[in-house]
């Protein structure tokens, strides 16, 4: 079938971090330890296991390089690939502070960060298993840690319950952050996603209102030229005997009457009040829009499925049938001997579906059917034609979604076998 054509993926419930945000922020802490830790040794002279320290701050920075020249910073990670290295992160953290006082080394509150990295950014199961993570690391740095460097004169004891209340407070905090920070950093990115896809119904309603202009000037400005070649070749016609000429003239006179046709469907792609015959059933609006396209060489079959409750009543307009009828046409072009246009109800939807026995559609272009200048047909084929532009499903796609039709893509097969699915509310297109 014809390609002109869905809408983009919008994104999902989390946004792919890339490699570089991750290892920015580990260089960051890897920074920040460093600084900690030779401060705590040479600046203030309180002693630790500096060579320790300073091994697990290296593992770090071992990490960052390998992925540096494994992977490189512009890689997207995966979720799961994010939540090993922030795993990484909770755990070397963890690490560290047992080595310098655990729970009453003050930095331990740096044990929600990885957590709300997290929150914000990944899906929800990857917060929770970050926020299981530093819950049990936290409890395990509660009991087992070496003292809290200090001053060797004096000797520092902390109340057993004050520290129970860093624990708590640390779990607190890891379930608020897990918690409403996730839902709402969520909510946020569905706000951002409805935005999205408001902003991309506009630009496409905008870029249809251009083309419905652009159609009226065509049709506007074309109509006097078809009607002198329709002139010219009458009048030729008359004075050229029966033959292969004259059949050619006639020809032309057939081919300028349909573009006049056409042209006239651009003009009226709004409704016209008062049509008598503006409500049909859905097998004879399916046989209006096919009859026009029969004798090209391909088999167009029509074929309605009875359903639950009675057969729907179409209201026509213009631009549900030149939406129709372009959606057939695609299909007979690139089908090898038939197409095949099905119509099933019942007392909540009407579903329209298209196939076609041709080559199906290109599986690397399925997902961006529906965007306007996307289409297979060379600019420039060998037998002369020239492509098109690649608006065709585009502006199909949006005057049948204006009926309240929601259009899917796919291929039957997986040899191919094109086929697009229009689904109807009955309550949107059924005319009582």
């Amino acid at each position: 079938m014809a390609l002109a054509d869905t809408s983009a993926a919008l994104p999902g419930n989390w946004r792919p971090l890339r490699l570089a945000t991750l290892v920015g922020l580990r260089w960051l802490a890897i920074v920040g330890q460093t600084a900690g830790v030779l401060f705590v040794q040479f600046g203030l002279s309180f002693p630790l296991p500096l060579t320790e320290c300073l091994m697990l701050i290296g593992l770090s920075v071992l990490l960052n390089l390998w992925v540096i020249f494994r992977l490189g910073e512009g890689y997207r990670t995966t979720a799961t690939v994010a939540t090993v290295h922030l795993s990484f992160d909770l755990c070397q953290l963890a690490a560290l502070l047992a080595l310098t006082g655990g729970l009453q080394n003050p930095f331990s509150l740096l044990l929600l960060a990885p957590v709300s990295v997290s929150a914000t950014t990944l899906p929800q199961r990857s917060t929770v298993i970050l926020a299981t993570l530093a819950i049990a690391l936290a409890s395990l740095l509660s009991v087992y840690h070496l003292d809290l460097p200090w001053d060797p004169d004096s000797r520092i004891v902390f109340d057993r319950v004050y520290v129970i209340g860093i624990w708590v407070s640390i779990l607190c905090g890891t379930i608020f952050i897990a918690a409403y920070t996730n839902r709402v950093a969520h909510e946020a990115r569905q706000l951002a996603d409805a935005l999205a896809a408001t902003e991309l119904a506009l630009s496409r309603h905008e870029q249809l209102s251009a083309l419905d202009g652009l159609a009226a000037a065509a049709a506007h400005e074309l109509g006097t030229p078809l009607s002198t070649i329709a002139l010219a070749a009458r009048e030729i016609r008359d004075e050229v005997p029966e033959g292969p000429v004259r059949e050619d003239i006639e020809l032309i006179m057939s081919q300028a009457a349909r573009c006049r046709e056409i042209l006239g469907k651009l003009r009226s792609l709004r409704d016209t009040p008062g049509d008598p015959f503006a409500a049909v059933p859905v097998s004879a609006l399916l046989a209006e829009v096919v009859k026009p396209l029969e004798g090209g060489g391909k088999v167009i079959s029509v074929r309605t499925g009875a359903g639950a409750g009675s057969e729907p009543v179409i209201r026509r307009n213009a631009g549900l049938l030149y939406g129709l009828g372009n959606l057939i046409d695609n299909a007979a072009q690139f089908a090898q001997r038939a197409v095949l246009v099905e119509a099933s109800w019942d007392k909540q939807a009407l579903t329209v579906t298209i196939t076609d026995d041709g080559p199906g559609f290109p599986s690397d272009l399925i997902t961006r059917l529906g965007e306007p200048y996307l289409t297979t047909r060379p600019r420039n084929a060998d037998d002369g034609e020239p492509g098109g532009l690649g608006l065709g499903i585009f502006i199909s796609k949006t005057l049948l979604e204006r009926t309240g039709a929601k259009l899917s893509f796919e291929n039957e097969a997986a040899d191919g076998h094109a086929r697009v699915r229009l689904i109807w509310p009955r309550a949107a297109i059924e005319q009582a």
